[in-house]
């Protein structure tokens, strides 16, 4: 088996190694290619990489290349961990739209949208190199935003499904706080990328008993700490929120929040400095502790599971991906791309029913999903009235001073990365 990891030469990639190697049971790789044009990144990372996997005894070959087609090329999964224009984008992305009083963040409202920008032409461009090398090949995105991206992929018609790893964040948290195995653990998860809530947690599988009333009852404080949302919130919605609803909810007063904090752009950028020059240390062997504080936390677990299961090598039987929506929620349109509980195999990914959402839910859902379809329509065709459109609709925007602001922001910080700009 060979699976290769476009953005190999990412920090996060030791994380997603040391799961390689750890559940080397589950996804037997026989070769493993990172492939990133930072070649300087790339042999820090590689070598680091090899020598987890020397360690921990598996034995497969790791190959780092800046070579795309070469690196793809008869592969049986890609991975697609991508940050087009680096944390230096990023660092934009949460400013700028902050200078119009709108909340500044990488993958939602106005940075999510000029992120999207950037990334879904050179996503789509990657992918086909993929389709002329190896057809049968399956596309797994963890590239954000993953829900615009994925749906990118899939129109274009390719082998791909989308992954995050809030829900499997969520799951080992509950397991820990329930005291029980995480395999237990299944959650009603439900919505789009980064736009979603759990409305049940039940324990052995989707037919088991529904404990998330006594998880908030005797839990609540930690799970709202944990999603820095006052627990008021969260008891009268009686669901557990993703963080990125805190965007939503506490809009204003993030927005005051982020202007006075030091950017998590800033913040990831110095650690990424040090986690690189630890890399570098022929002595480390292992993924550093500092690792876990840069983000995407079970992240190779989460990626191991979903490539088995693709691959037909067995997997967890239930997952949360992002996949098309094909009717599982009524109120968006089938190709939609949602966020939800789903049966996996070599066929793809099949979303678990879901019970009716109240519209306190549904309606965010289908505001979002709208502001998506314009967000990728700019993304695919250009032009300063899309980006504007996106904005309009987007419901962290939702003003025409902010969305003309927004978009002449947006052109100037990105042009570079707009080939119609």
């Amino acid at each position: 088996m060979k699976l290769a990891v476009v953005g190999g030469g990412s920090t996060y990639t030791p994380e997603l190694i040391d799961g390689f190697a750890r559940l080397r049971d589950t996804l037997p790789i026989e070769e493993l290619v990172l492939v990133d044009p930072a070649a300087d990144r790339l042999e820090l990372v590689g070598g680091l990489a090899r020598r987890i996997f020397a360690k921990q005894g598996h034995p497969g070959r790791i190959v780092a290349t800046s070579d795309v087609d070469a690196g793809v090329a008869d592969a049986d999964a890609v991975l697609l961990q991508l940050r087009v224009g680096g944390q230096a984008a990023r660092q934009q992305d949460e400013t700028w739209p902050l200078e119009c009083g709108c909340v500044g963040q990488e993958t939602t409202g106005a940075g999510g949208l000029a992120k999207a920008l950037r990334t879904v032409p050179v996503v789509l461009d990657i992918a086909e190199r993929v389709r002329r090398t190896n057809p049968n090949a399956w596309i797994i995105d963890f590239t954000n935003p993953v829900g615009i991206v994925t749906r990118a992929l899939l129109q274009a018609g390719h082998k791909a499904v989308g992954l995050c790893n809030v829900a499997i964040g969520f799951q080992r948290k509950f397991a820990k706080l329930l005291d029980v195995a995480p395999g237990q653990v299944h959650l009603d998860h439900v919505g789009l990328n980064h736009l979603t809530w759990e409305t049940g947690v039940r324990i052995g599988g989707p037919g088991g008993d529904d404990v998330l009333p006594e998880l908030l009852a005797e839990h609540g404080d930690a799970v709202a700490e944990d999603l820095h949302m006052p627990r008021e919130i969260v008891d009268r919605l009686g669901v557990v929120p993703s963080y990125y609803l805190r965007y939503y909810y506490q809009h204003d007063a993030v927005v005051e929040e982020l202007k006075v904090k030091p950017s998590r752009a800033a913040e990831v950028a110095a650690m990424e400095r040090q986690l690189l020059e630890m890399y570098g240390d022929p002595a480390l062997d292992e993924k550093p502790e500092l690792l876990a504080k840069r983000g995407g936390a079970f992240y190779s677990e989460a990626a191991v599971d979903l490539a088995a299961s693709l691959l037909g090598n067995g997997g967890s039987p239930y997952q949360v991906v992002n996949t098309v929506n094909n009717g599982t929620l009524p109120f968006l349109p089938d190709d939609a791309v949602i966020e939800v509980q789903a049966t996996v195999d070599g066929t793809g990914a099949k979303p678990l029913p879901v019970e009716k959402l109240d519209p306190l839910y549904s309606g965010l859902i289908s505001h979002v999903t709208g502001y998506e379809d314009l967000a990728l329509q700019a993304a695919l065709h250009g032009g300063r009235n899309r980006v504007f459109k996106a904005l309009l609709a987007h419901p962290l925007v939702g003003q025409y001073a902010y969305a003309e602001a927004l978009t002449d922001h947006l052109i100037a910080h990105n042009r570079e990365h707009l080939a119609w700009a």
